[in-house]
């Protein structure tokens, strides 16, 4: 689990928000489309999630921006990977169900030992 941050306005909202998936495009998501989240990305694609190794308090920031998915084959693949979603009534073609990944992105690592020292960013999607 990732702690997932947007903006709505001038105010910043950060919810523990779990990653579904992740490869060389991209890191997915999903979320219902009536929930805050949704409409905040919206309005405003650009966001930032901290993934933090509990044991070790080894952090990977990772900025980027968020692009909406309507791809069927995709949600089919969530729905398999995730079948508390079909459990609660949902389809592919549902448009409730949203899905959307941070393509383009940059993420750098924090720990303690690193912390002041200059940031060395890493480009991927």
């Amino acid at each position: 689990m990732g702690f997932f941050a947007t903006v709505e306005g001038a105010q910043p909202h950060v919810r523990g928000f779990q990653l579904w998936y992740a490869d060389k495009t991209g890191l997915y998501y999903s979320s219902a489309a009536d929930k805050d989240v949704c409409k905040q990305l919206k309005a405003n694609p650009n966001v930032e999630v901290c993934f933090v190794n509990q044991k070790t308090m080894q952090q990977m920031r990772v900025a980027g921006t968020v692009e909406f998915i309507d791809s069927l084959e995709m949600k089919k693949k969530l729905l398999e990977a995730r079948p508390f979603l079909k459990k609660a009534g949902l389809t592919p073609e549902n448009p409730g169900l949203v899905l959307f990944k941070i393509g383009k992105c940059t993420a750098h690592f924090w720990t303690f030992a690193t912390g002041n020292k200059p940031k060395q960013f890493v480009t991927f999607a």
